[in-house]
């Protein structure tokens, strides 16, 4: 009976009823410990030292930041640090989704633990620090993907080029941050020693790849062999180049994989007319387009007309408050086109949402509620006259919107609660 109520109550509820006694405890100890959040190193040290090594097989969300925030943990040599982050991958072996945000790098001893971690299918790496003072290299990620049994998804944010991949980006205007003294990593079984960026592409089991703020500009996005069969691609542009020059790159890895993607989220314009032609467009699978807040809104008509060769059936955009009005406006603009050439462009649409992201808590929208409200309500009207289904709503602030440096958390990466909660476990398992 008391397994069956588990099973009804959120996390919160969980808690309250796990201090009934110490075999409801023990009975809610693997909900409990189904998703663990570790914001900091010390919250880490923390877990560890309270947490008896048998409860941890039962993790199998976990978001870990690597970050020293503190005095005691601040003069850590990154071996140690990574030892602990590998003592703590080794005792889960159960783990399914993983986010880890290092604050600059970990060693590389902590690439073979990744080979025992079976289950592990979503991974998450983020450079929480600046890239110029503490950079993350695209060998060490690289390899750390490759050495996951079965991975399927990966999202990387603030990841740097290694100098060994990028000899041409040094000394040259602009300045992009490159990594030294990483080509002691050692060379993969699978990959060998070309651990650049592109390699992810001979990942076979790979099926959704995201990278956002981060250099794309290695040539060998179009050369190397494709092993996997990408369903869902997501790319960002690099701060440090041109819009340009982040549309050379995104084109030239939408090429790469178009074949097999299902699903893609489009940061920068794309100019490539072949993507227009049905019979040449390497997008041929297409059938869902993102657009993000970061998109050039002056280019939507452009871009939509160049990927017409796509078989896509939803178009959603996501925006920011203040670009509501002209997001809407944009939409319209294509759909204006599309009317004006007939069924045969973009004959398969069928649905077109707007979601709207609050501004910054710091910042007000520059334009009112109003205005806002009419400028949505003249697209869903547009869109009912096309026999098209569309939707606006506020969303909640995107965690991928936020700079890669502040790291997500929640009630049970604080440290003080953390110690309260590990506090309460060792008094009810006296």
């Amino acid at each position: 009976m008391k397994l069956a109520i588990v099973e009804n109550l959120d996390l919160d509820d969980i808690k309250v009823f796990s201090k009934v006694d110490l075999r409801t405890y023990q009975i809610c100890v693997p909900a409990l410990f189904k998703s663990v959040n570790l914001n900091a190193y010390a919250s880490l040290a923390c877990f560890l030292d309270n947490v008896p090594r048998s409860y941890l097989h039962h993790i199998q969300e976990l978001d870990l930041c690597t970050r020293r925030d503190n005095i005691s943990t601040s003069q850590l040599t990154t071996r140690a640090q990574t030892e602990t982050v590998v003592s703590l991958l080794l005792a889960c072996p159960c783990l399914t989704k993983l986010a880890l945000r290092m604050s600059g790098s970990l060693d590389m001893s902590v690439i073979s633990s990744f080979a025992c971690l079976p289950k592990l299918k979503q991974l998450m790496v983020v450079n929480c620090a600046p890239e110029e003072q503490l950079p993350l290299s695209e060998r060490l990620v690289v390899s750390i993907a490759a050495t996951i049994p079965a991975l399927e998804q990966l999202s990387l944010d603030n990841i740097s080029r290694s100098q060994m991949h990028a000899p041409d980006l040094r000394g040259v205007y602009p300045i992009v941050p490159l990594v030294f003294g990483d080509d002691d990593i050692p060379d993969h079984p699978l990959l060998g020693s070309e651990l650049s960026l592109p390699s992810l592409l001979r990942i076979p089991t790979l099926r959704k790849l995201i990278i956002r703020d981060t250099h794309l500009g290695d040539p060998q996005w179009s050369t190397t062999a494709v092993a996997c069969r990408l369903e869902a691609l997501d790319l960002g542009g690099c701060c440090h180049e041109t819009e340009e020059f982040n549309q050379v790159c995104t084109e030239r890895i939408m090429a790469a994989v178009g074949p097999t993607v299902d699903e893609f989220s489009l940061a920068t314009a794309v100019s490539a007319a072949v993507f227009a032609k049905p019979s040449a467009t390497p997008l041929r699978r297409l059938r869902k387009l993102h657009i993000t807040p970061f998109f050039p809104l002056d280019s939507v008509v452009d871009t939509m007309s160049n990927l017409a060769g796509s078989p896509i059936e939803t178009l959603s955009m996501q925006c920011f408050e203040d670009d509501v009005v002209d997001a809407c406006s944009a939409l319209q603009d294509f759909l204006n086109v599309r009317a004006e050439r007939g069924n045969q462009f973009y004959e398969k649409l069928a649905r077109i949402d707007v979601s709207v992201t609050p501004n910054d808590e710091l910042s007000s929208p520059t334009t009112d509620a109003e205005e806002r409200t009419e400028a949505t309500k003249r697209l869903q009207d547009f869109c009912k006259n096309l026999s098209l289904a569309s939707a606006v709503g506020v969303v909640a602030s995107d965690p991928a919107l936020r700079t890669a440096r502040i790291p997500a958390s929640n009630s049970i990466s604080d440290d003080e609660k953390l110690m309260t909660f590990c506090d309460q476990r060792l008094d009810l398992s006296q």
